[in-house]
């Protein structure tokens, strides 16, 4: 057995309000109060490991911990962690006025451990027979509170923070592992470019040598811009390999050949020009430079984009920016936010858009707040729909507010919980991928910005708005 009850209701034994007198969150509170407590208490011993409200459990009542240690563990996705201890002097439970109904995770007694419980339902009766002792509980409540909720938001902003980090590492995968390859071909490829412009130089006369530098002029001209069905270019590739084999040139410039717009009767003007030594080292010219071009073009868009990604996440962190009240411009914090999030639409095939108005004016708060805000909406929304569904975010003013909604087209919320969406540590996700802070977050920082999140919800069709007071400066300008 977890406890074992030594003494029901009623036990006002005198030691037991000595007891009491010495409790150190109940030291100094009249005598007659500590005896109602006595009389309507009831002692329950625990053992070292049992367990006294299992998570998700119901909360029966006040816990005045008379000796030993108790503790909570709560997993929010990122393993089983010790949130909060209570030792001899201290008091949890369920407090006067408080809302607390089921506890976040599983309270254990640490060591052997002797509480006295105030059953709930006595709870009323104390708010009005002991006003000093509730008046000291009330406090306890508070600090109780603000503990909670900064270990919610450290924890949320925690594996807020992993997901980030995760999706940054897999969007920077691609264009760095591109920087990569295009380093290592440009080094050969300047190799190949020299020796093939040696080998021109001395085989091609001068006047030969601006037919060579219009078809390079081609190449370099579409070597981006060519686009063909996979079929038409396993075609073209095919007929190049056999023009340079009737030709009897290198057939390793088929492929760079095959990308370009060069055309047969390019090559064929080129041919009738040049003998076979001239036409094989300046098809070889032709197509290292071309190569060399595709590769700069590549590396180039890929530092692009790494680029953008780290500016996204500047902007999606507020990193450089001061920790006070500021004009935010929401329409950039959405953009920011969904390029973090991009590659989780990609690999849920999810169609994602985004709606601004061009007048839309900024917001006054912290930008950093507002984006967790986005990034949670729309990392639902993206678990919700189902593969290629649609995730739809549009912005507006109304009045004298800014709108944001985020619309999916997953199975909506069912009825019975719609109401308990917003509570702390309430989640639909299977075990280790939901924390229940998400959505607590969310309203909490938009309280924090004066403003409001509703959610309206039916098959097919989920939308959370958010409302905001508009600030005074429009969003024209950029941050």
């Amino acid at each position: 057995m977890s406890r074992k009850e030594e003494q029901g209701p009623g036990v006002a034994a005198v030691d037991l309000v000595d007891r009491l007198a010495a409790h150190r969150t109940l030291a100094g509170a009249p005598r007659a109060e500590l005896a109602w407590l006595a009389e309507h208490g009831r002692l329950a011993h625990y053992v070292a490991g049992g367990v006294v409200t299992s998570s998700m459990g119901a909360v029966d009542g006040l816990y005045l911990v008379l000796s030993g240690r108790l503790s909570i563990t709560v997993n929010r996705g990122a393993g089983p962690r010790k949130a909060m201890e209570w030792r001899e002097g201290d008091v949890t439970g369920l407090l006067p006025y408080s809302r607390l109904t089921f506890t976040p995770g599983d309270v254990v007694a640490e060591e052997s451990t002797e509480v006295l419980i105030v059953d709930a339902r006595d709870l009323r009766e104390l708010t009005r027979e002991c006003h000093d002792v509730t008046s000291r509980l009330v406090h306890v409540m508070l600090d109780r509170a603000r503990h909670f909720t900064s270990t919610d938001l450290h924890d949320e902003k925690m594996l807020s923070l992993g997901r980030l980090a995760a999706g940054l590492a897999h969007e920077l995968n691609n264009p760095a592992s591109a920087l990569v390859r295009g380093a290592k071909d440009l080094t050969g490829r300047l190799m190949d470019v020299e020796r093939a412009s040696r080998a021109l130089g001395a085989s091609v006369p001068a006047p030969q040598l601006a037919l060579v530098d219009r078809v390079t002029g081609i190449c370099l001209s579409s070597v981006v811009s060519t686009v063909r069905s996979p079929i038409e270019q396993v075609d073209r590739e095919d007929a190049l390999y056999q023009w340079l084999e009737a030709h009897g040139a290198d057939v390793s410039a088929a492929p760079p050949l095959a990308e370009s717009a060069v055309t047969f009767e390019d090559l064929d003007a080129l041919a009738g020009a040049l003998g076979p030594d001239a036409l094989d080292a300046a098809l070889r010219s032709v197509a290292a430079t071309c190569v060399m071009r595709r590769l700069g073009s590549e590396m180039e868009i890929a530092a692009l984009r790494i680029h953008g990604l780290v500016s996204a996440i500047k902007g999606f962190t507020y990193m450089d920016h001061a920790t006070v009240p500021s004009p935010v411009d929401v329409a950039q914090g959405l953009t920011d936010t969904l390029a973090v999030l991009s590659g989780k639409a990609r690999a849920r095939s999810a169609h994602v858009t985004v709606h601004v108005d061009p007048d839309l004016p900024r917001v006054d708060g912290y930008g950093g707040e507002l984006n967790q805000v986005w990034s949670n909406l729309i990392d639902n929304a993206l678990d919700a729909v189902p593969a290629e569904g649609r995730v739809d975010i549009l912005a507006a003013r109304d009045g004298a507010s800014v709108v944001v909604r985020v619309i999916d087209s997953g199975h909506g919320i069912p009825a019975d919980i719609r109401e308990r969406i917003f509570d702390p540590f309430f989640t639909t996700k299977p075990l280790g991928q939901g924390t229940g802070l998400g959505l607590d977050l969310v309203q909490r920082l938009v309280r924090r910005h004066d403003g409001a999140v509703d959610v309206d919800s039916r098959p097919g069709r989920t939308e959370f708005r958010v409302t905001l007071p508009a600030g005074a400066t429009p969003q024209s300008g950029k941050r």
